[in-house]
């Protein structure tokens, strides 16, 4: 069964080598979106929503919140971002990571990603 949880943060980044050239520092309103991969266990439930909540805002959303992100990923492109969360994040079965930089603009991290000499 796969179990996915969103979250929404706002963060200001800039990419240092945008097209060649810096970019100015700016906000977005961030989403990031978290799916895990259990059997539903005798309680009806393949990973607890509460569980999985607390343990993305510990280690990913308030890592940004606020701040700016290039503190913490020194390229924060959304597939940075998505490689960092899926990292922060490997203790969990994680199936896949999706990272919203803004509106209709995402990037997903998935095993292979990492694992397959991508990272």
């Amino acid at each position: 069964m796969l179990v996915t949880r969103e979250f929404a943060f706002d963060a200001v980044h800039f990419l240092p080598s945008y097209r060649g050239s810096p970019e100015a520092p700016h906000g977005h309103r961030w989403r990031i979106e978290v799916t895990v991969e259990a059997p539903v266990g005798p309680e009806g439930m393949a990973f607890d929503f509460a569980e999985l909540g607390e343990v993305v805002r510990r280690r990913v959303v308030e890592r940004f919140e606020g701040r700016s992100m290039n503190e913490v990923v020194p390229v924060p492109s959304a597939e940075n971002v998505a490689l960092f969360a899926w990292k922060a994040l490997r203790h969990l079965p994680l199936r896949q990571v999706r990272v919203w930089e803004s509106e209709g603009c995402s990037a997903i991290c998935r095993e292979e990603d990492v694992k397959g000499g991508r990272s």
